[in-house]
């Protein structure tokens, strides 16, 4: 291809003001702030109904048959408390960067265990924000919103710059 008249390739400026773009919307301090919110309610949410009926979500952990049986009343205690921080912590932005990983590495495992179950055939109510047995099904479209919200999470990881948080107040002191 010949070079313009400036030596660049045609296209090239526009593909350079594209990466430009989309690393500046990417580290946009408003948009991690946004995906903060976003994430922090979403699991400070799913964590509601699994405290206060811890047994009902033994039941559902149960149901993925991936954890050996003395791990599933630990794990059906333990999960639902560390949303609610890791969600009650990106909300205020405190220890944004612990609460993003925690909450990266929790979507990678509900990504796995979602995965292993749709691949075996089992249809089961995943527990993600009720613990009711008859809880509607959603399959695949559990898959993607978990992606969603990983993307965000990984996000927040990288880019948090305390940007609306209680931890910058913090740091100042």
């Amino acid at each position: 291809m010949a070079a313009g008249p400036s030596g660049t390739k045609p296209g090239s400026r526009f593909r350079n003001l594209i990466s430009f773009l989309m690393r500046e919307l990417i580290s946009n301090k408003w948009l991690v702030a946004l995906f903060r919110l976003i994430v922090g309610i979403t699991f400070l949410y799913a964590s509601l109904d699994k405290i206060v009926h811890p047994d009902q979500f033994a039941r559902i952990v149960y149901n993925y048959k991936i954890l050996p049986g003395f791990l599933i009343n630990i794990f059906a205690i333990t999960l639902p408390w560390m949303e609610l921080f890791c969600g009650l912590f990106l909300i205020l932005g405190l220890l944004v960067e612990s609460s993003s990983l925690l909450i990266s590495l929790l979507l990678i495992s509900f990504i796995i265990a979602l995965s292993l179950n749709f691949l075996r055939g089992v249809d089961i109510a995943c527990g993600c924000f009720t613990t009711d047995p008859n809880a509607k099904k959603e399959g695949a479209w559990l898959l993607i919103r978990d992606l969603v919200l990983l993307l965000m999470s990984l996000q927040i990881l990288i880019f948090n710059r305390d940007f609306l948080s209680l931890q910058k107040i913090f740091r100042k002191k």
